[in-house]
Order: structure tokens, then sequence, then C-alpha cells
């Protein structure tokens, strides 16, 4: 006897044997058993979710002479029939390569003849949208008023293209991506039915790897199971079959992005090259695994959101710790910028490379996260004591910085900028009591370091801002710019400083902001009233006549 594939051998036969489409099940077990069936149904989803396999349980069921709950029995003659493909009663059409109006019109006349058995004549019309605009014009009235006895089902994976018409005709299910715990659990039944030794952790990168269809996580199965056939199947074997990579080599290809090794990241790709991995899966998992970081750095709830183990969850909380959220997301758009690219170029090793080399020097960019990247290096570095950057350097990214900022404000308003820093500015002196000038010393000292251990939005918003005293145990930030102030003013955000405050300095100070007036001195110079007095008390006066 030939060998039947996985996915076909377990093709579900009654409804309760569907998975991940409870919601479609128990609507369509539900209208047969209360005789409340529908003369058009349209379900759409993406490929391998059980659109078909439905539409030929349903058309069973309908059909059956002994239903259980809504389900067909499978064993009368009509749903015999109807699995085996002899049944009149149940008509599938491909519309790929039937979808022309010459076939609409056998249709139309065809539905005039009731059944010869059963109570419905089903017609299954798979991908339906590959139908022409004459097609579909043709079963319009059809579709809107067929015989009692006749149900038309209609599938398809891009619903954007089926008409409105059509789609006002028809009772629409949309079919869901079906859960990577689902898949795998249903990956665990079938190998143990089939009596196949596998792993779970491969089974589960198999259902990972499915992308939410069943189907194809039945065929991904079948061909790991052929190529090691007699064996356990790990998850080595699937990453070898599939041309996938360990997560571990994400996380090391991740370290050396960050600290700047363009060597070791392009020696990682040609192990992976030799390796015979597949670049395109390659770039794929790696975007998904910084999606994972990004989840975990800004949810607080993000175990729950993360379908891996706690040994994984753990790895990724450690490189989390390494980059900040701004970083992470210029990371994600210059890789999902090399997928699209991929898709088009037989050199996808080349543009993985430039993407690698762009990843591990921002300064090859003159955009701002790339810019945002390159300050919060040297923020590093000068934390840690390291060298900082030339003076040449330091200018060229400040004029890059103004370049950025020039989009904005206009080539005029870039040059008038220029020239207000060529002037420096005298400082104005203004007098307070000690214990506010203490606080604000304090504060300031630390003020860059404290936005950037808060990070979030605070961490860019509060970059170009100062602080200026308002009165007892209180602190006013001064934003620049319009659009942080409007970030910073938000009460949480401010609760957020004073909270951090209270518990690193063990001080309770309130904080405000404001948006510097156009024109207005921020160069301040403030003295304690005491330190005032005294000097005043020091200085010989003369009296004059």
């Amino acid at each position: 006897m030939s060998y039947t594939a996985l996915y076909r051998k377990w093709r579900p036969t009654a409804f309760g044997d569907v998975k991940g489409q409870d919601h479609i099940v128990r609507t369509l077990r539900n209208q047969i058993t209360a005789g409340r069936v529908g003369h058009a149904y349209l379900f759409c989803g993406t490929r391998g979710t059980g659109k078909t396999s439905i539409a030929k349980i349903f058309a069973r069921a309908v059909n059956c002479e002994h239903p259980t709950d809504g389900s067909p029995c499978n064993e009368c003659e009509i749903c015999r029939g109807i699995a085996s493909g002899s049944s009149m009663n149940v008509v599938e059409i491909d519309a790929a390569s039937n979808n022309g109006v010459e076939n609409i019109r056998d249709i139309r006349e065809q539905v005039q003849y009731p059944p010869t058995e059963g109570k419905y004549r089903v017609y299954i019309i798979d991908e339906v949208h590959m139908l022409s605009t004459g097609a579909f014009n043709a079963l319009l009235k059809t579709l809107e008023e067929p015989p009692s006895y006749v149900i038309f089902i209609l599938a398809t994976t891009e619903a954007n293209k089926i008409p409105v018409t059509v789609l006002s005709r028809c009772q629409r299910y949309d079919f869901k991506r079906i859960s990577m715990e689902v898949l795998g659990s249903r990956l665990k039944e079938l190998t143990k039915a089939e009596n196949i030794q596998a792993e779970d952790r491969a089974l589960m990168y198999v259902a990972k790897a499915a992308d939410g269809s069943m189907r194809d996580a039945l065929s991904l199965l079948d061909q790991c199971v052929a190529f090691h056939y007699g064996t356990l199947l790990t998850y080595d074997h699937v990453l070898e079959v599939l041309g996938a990579v360990d997560s571990t080599v994400f996380s090391q290809m991740f370290e050396a992005i960050v600290n700047g090794q363009t060597t070791d990241c392009i020696r990682r790709l040609e192990e992976l090259v030799i390796q015979g991995r597949e670049l395109g899966q390659f770039v794929t998992d790696f975007i998904w695994y910084l999606r994972n970081l990004m989840i975990l750095k800004t949810t607080e709830d993000a175990e729950n959101l993360l379908e891996m183990s706690e040994d994984n969850i753990r790895q990724l909380r450690g490189d989390a710790e390494k980059i900040q959220e701004e970083t992470l997301m210029r990371y994600i758009r210059v890789l999902s910028e090399l997928s699209n690219q991929m898709r088009y170029t037989a050199q996808k090793r080349v543009l993985i490379e430039m993407a690698l080399i762009r990843l591990t020097k921002p300064q090859m960019e003159h955009n701002l996260d790339s810019i945002i990247q390159r300050i919060s290096d040297l923020e590093s570095r000068a934390e840690q004591g390291a060298a900082a950057l030339s003076p040449e350097a330091v200018l060229q990214l400040a004029a890059q910085l103004g370049e950025g900022r020039a989009g904005n404000t206009g080539e005029k308003g870039s040059r008038e900028s220029s020239q207000t820093k060529a002037v420096p500015e005298e400082p104005r002196q203004v007098v307070i009591p000690k214990a506010q000038l203490e606080d604000l010393k304090k504060i300031q000292k630390d003020w860059t370091k404290i936005i950037r251990e808060l990070g979030g939005a605070i961490r860019p918003a509060f970059r170009e801002t100062i602080l200026e005293p308002a009165g007892e145990n209180c602190l006013c930030i001064v934003f620049s710019s319009e659009d942080n102030y409007m970030i910073g003013n938000r009460k949480a955000v401010l609760d957020e400083i004073k909270t951090y405050v209270r518990e690193r300095y063990e001080k309770d100070l309130d904080f405000k902001a404001r948006k510097r007036d156009t024109g207005e001195r921020i160069v301040t110079e403030y003295v304690s009233d005491e330190d005032l007095k005294n000097a005043i008390h020091h200085i010989d006066v003369v009296e004059e006549d």
C-alpha cells in the first residue's frame, strides 16, 4: 500500500477532531442541531487552518442520517459516499483552474436538480478569490436565491479580493492561526499514534515553524521523520532538516553586535553558511528573537506573552539588560528592511553582512536612532572610565545631530542656532535658600544618570533638560522642545521620577515641568542666601561723602 502523507491521513473527520477553531465549530454545530442552516458561507483564513476540512465535515453533517450533536456519524451510507468522493450531492471545485463564466454557468444548471439522496447539495468552491469578474457576476443571483436544497461554501485565503456584493450574501467565518500550544499538543498525539519517537522540544520547534498552520506542521513533521526515520527525532535533527538556527546562536550574535564586534559577526554568519542554514530563515528568526527582547523590556507580564521555557526567558533577560529600547528598535528596523530586500536578490549573504556592519557601526548612519545609540555608547564609556571620543569626533557627532534637527527647523533656524552658540552667554546669579541649593546640586550632579536608568520614554525626552529650584522641596524640569515637554509633563512620568529620587536619595522632592520661553536665558548660577551674607560680611565697605 502506498504511503499517505500525515496531513491527509490525519485530516479531521468530525467537528470534535478540529483543533484551534472552536468558535466556528460551535456555531456550525448549533446551526445544524437547531435546523438553522444557511445557504451561503464564506470561510476566510490563512493556509492550513481547516477551511476545506470543516467544509467537508459540514457537508456530511447536513446530509447525515444519524448525526450526533451536529456532527456526522461517518458510518451511514451517505457519509461514506461523501467521504470517498462518490456522492453527487457534494461538489468540490477549484476556482484557480475553473475560474471562467462557463464554469459558473454549469453550476447554475446543476442546482436546478434536487439531491438524489440526503437533504442538500453542497458546492465547495476553494480559492474563490481566483474567479474572474464575470464569473463573480454570474454567481451573484444564484448565490442570493438558491433553491432550498443548495448550500454554497466559499473558501479563500484572500478575503480582500472578494467583491462586496458576494460578501454581503454570505455568512463570513474568519479562521484564526492555530496557537503553538495547540499545534504542539496535536503533534504529540500524532507521533504517539504513529509510534514516532520525538523530543517535546523538537515538536514545539516544528509547531513554531508552522506559523499557525496545522497542515504545514504535519508536512514539516513528515519531512523531519523521513530524514531521521527509525531514530529519536531530536531538536538538533529538526534544525538540521529545516535549515534553522539554535537560539544560542542568536544570543551570541546579539552579544557581538552590542559590543560592536564586526569581525565576530561576520565569522558567525560564515559558520551558518558552511552549515547550510537558510539565511532568510535566520534573519526572520533573529527579528523574532529581538522582538522577544523588546517584549521583556517594555511589558510587565512578559512571561505570559512569550511562549518559551524558563531557561530561555532567563537567557533573554540577561541579553535584555545589555541594551536600551531605542537601540533595540534600531536593530529591528535595520533587519526588517533587510528581510524585505532579501526577497528580490540572490546575494543574501552580502546583504546580511552589510546589515551587520551597519548594526555594529552606528556612525555609518546619520538618522536619529543611530545617533541616540552613539550617545548611549559614549555615556556608558564615560561611566566605565574609558577614553572619550576625540574632539573632532565629538564635533562630527554634534554636526550630525544638528542636521537631524535642521530637517524640522529649516536651514535658517540651523544657521541662527550656530550663530547663537558662537556667542557665550553670561550666567545670571539667583539667590535661593541653602537647603534648596543642596537638593538642587545633589540631583543636578546625577541627573544624566537618573534619566538613563529610568529609561523608557523618559530617556530620549529628557536629554536636553535642565533643573531649577521651584520652592521648598520642589524642583522644576525645563524643556526646550514642545514635543518632549508634552511627554515629560505627564503626572505618571513626574511621579516616577519622584519615586526614584525618594528610593535612591532618601529625599522626598516634588517635580514639575515647564517649557523654556523663546529667548529665555538658560545659563543660571545659583547661590545660597547664607553664602551671600557671608560674602557681604567680608567686603570692606567704604563710605563716601
